[in-house]
């Protein structure tokens, strides 16, 4: 990991040196370097990705608007002055400065022309929230989530944002930072709709106990799907998006722990054995003594 991580570095500082030093203005530059910069960010620990970012950002300006909206950071709360309930902040429910509360529907600090979702679209969006409050509160017993939704020509669009954080309590800390945005265009007949996700988890894990030292794990994972569903009473979009969501966790859960914690084990159970190496050594002495006696059977036949 440290390998990569260093090639990474390596290899855009190659890239933006002769950027800085000759001012190469190619869209071609411009390309390699982004490349460079998102491939870097997805191997540095998702704990300091705000750090990471801005460290890029001083290093090559010309590239801070696209990374800003091309990498995800981690979730930041906010508590609702009238509900006195939390909420996460994200670029979905930013208008300038101010931030929107699903729970109040105001901007803070207050904003006199802040967009907003329309009316019918608004009642949804409650449903939604207190639906997937319910979902947090069964998958991760506690933590924040928030839903936002906004109006588009032909249907709408929303984000699920889902935050849990470990208080150390344990000896160990952690968050995990989920964000789903849904794209849902309804078809001509308004029986069926369109549903489009792409899913981004962030997920780090630190350790600090006398028998194992302190361990940092972490890492982010994007995945995209899309699917048509029927609208009915039954099935209306806040279930649909809901399995969606739901689906998408559990694989990216299970993706998470096949490839972070079993990989992790793999290397850990390669550097130490729990056998001493005297009965490693007799079990090498009793195979080479098991070998030699077939030899010798095979060739008494």
């Amino acid at each position: 990991m440290c390998h990569c991580i260093l090639h990474q570095i390596n290899s855009f500082k190659n890239i933006v040196t002769p950027y800085l030093t000759h001012k190469c203005s190619s869209v071609k530059m411009s390309e390699q370097q982004m490349d460079c910069a998102l491939d870097l960010m997805r191997r540095l620990p998702p704990q300091q990705i705000e750090k990471n970012l801005s460290d890029l950002i001083d290093l090559v300006p010309s590239l801070c608007e696209d990374l800003l909206s091309s990498v995800d950071q981690p979730l930041k709360i906010a508590k609702d002055k009238e509900s006195g309930k939390d909420y996460l902040l994200c670029d979905y429910n930013r208008d300038g400065d101010s931030y929107r509360s699903p729970w109040s529907n105001t901007y803070d600090p207050p904003l006199e022309d802040g967009s907003m979702p329309s009316e019918k679209l608004r009642k949804l969006e409650i449903d939604a929230n207190h639906a997937f409050d319910q979902y947090r509160e069964l998958y991760f017993e506690g933590g924040v989530s928030s839903v936002y939704l906004w109006d588009l020509e032909h249907g709408f669009a929303g984000v699920i944002l889902i935050k849990k954080a470990g208080d150390g309590s344990k000896k160990i800390k952690g968050c995990w930072d989920s964000i789903h945005v849904v794209e849902v265009q309804e078809k001509t007949t308004g029986r069926s709709a369109h549903y489009k996700l792409t899913s981004t988890a962030m997920l780090w894990l630190q350790t600090n106990k006398h028998g194992s030292g302190t361990m940092n794990l972490g890492g982010s994972l994007t995945r995209q799907v899309e699917q048509d569903w029927p609208i009915s009473e039954t099935s209306p979009h806040i279930a649909n998006i809901g399995r969606m969501v739901e689906d998408m966790e559990n694989k990216i859960r299970n993706t998470l722990n096949e490839i972070y914690f079993g990989k992790t084990k793999d290397i850990v159970n390669g550097l130490r054995s729990v056998q001493t190496l005297a009965d490693q050594r007799q079990q090498a002495a009793l195979r080479q003594d098991l070998a030699a006696a077939l030899q010798r059977r095979n060739a008494n036949n």
